[in-house]
C-alpha cells in the first residue's frame, strides 16, 4: 500500500471517529469549499447559518461520517453543503403560505375586510391563549405580530438567531395544526 493510499485510509479512518484534529483540519482546509457550495444557493444571515450547520453535522453526525468512504473529500463535502443549503431553501419556501405577499391598497377598507381582521384578531388570541406555550410567546409576537425580521427579533429578545429560528420553526408548525385542525 503507497503512502498517499495509507494516509487517504488514515484520514477516513480518524474522519469517521470524529478526530478533533481532523475537525480543526477540515474546517480550516474546507471552508471556503463549504462557503461556495453553499453561496451558491443562498446569501447573508441564511448562507452563514447553512455553512455552520454543515460544519456542526460533520461533528455531531456519526451517519454524516460514515457515508464519506474515501476519495475526493472536497467534492463530497461539495455536494454534502449545496444539498443542505437546498434543503434549507425547501423548508423556508414550506413556511411561507402562498398567495400572503402584501397587495397594494388602493382605497380604504371595506367593512368585509374589517370583519377578517377581527376574525384574524379572535384567532390570534385563541391560538396563544390555548396552544402556544408561555416560552415562545415573545418570539410569536416579534416574528408573526410585530413582523420583525430574524435578526432584528433575536437582537431585541437577546438570543441567537438560531433559537430564535428553531422557536419560530415549532411555533409555524404548530400554528399550522391549529389552524388546519379547525380549532
Amino acid at each position: 500500500m503507497g503512502s498517499d493510499a495509507q494516509e487517504d485510509a488514515d484520514f477516513v479512518a480518524a474522519f469517521h471517529v470524529g478526530s478533533r484534529a481532523v475537525y480543526e483540519s477540515i474546517y480550516r482546509d474546507y471552508f471556503a469549499t463549504v462557503d461556495s457550495s453553499v453561496g451558491s444557493v443562498l446569501t447573508g444571515i441564511d448562507r452563514e447559518t447553512v455553512i455552520h450547520e454543515v460544519f456542526l453535522q460533520l461533528m455531531s453526525s456519526a451517519d454524516t461520517r460514515k457515508r464519506f468512504r474515501g476519495g475526493s473529500f472536497q467534492a463530497w463535502l461539495a455536494v454534502l453543503a449545496r444539498n443542505r443549503a437546498i434543503d434549507f431553501v425547501r423548508r423556508r419556501n414550506r413556511e411561507l403560505p402562498a398567495g400572503i405577499a402584501p397587495q397594494p391598497a388602493e382605497r380604504g377598507p371595506s367593512p368585509a375586510d374589517a370583519d377578517r381582521r377581527a376574525e384574524a384578531q379572535i384567532l390570534v388570541e385563541e391560538f396563544q391563549r390555548r396552544v402556544l406555550p408561555d416560552k415562545w410567546r415573545s418570539v410569536f409576537r416579534a416574528r408573526f405580530l410585530e413582523e420583525r425580521d430574524q435578526p432584528d427579533a433575536a437582537r431585541l429578545l437577546g438570543m441567537s438567531r438560531t433559537t430564535l429560528a428553531y422557536q419560530e420553526y415549532r411555533i409555524r408548525s404548530l400554528l399550522r395544526r391549529f389552524v388546519l385542525g379547525g380549532h
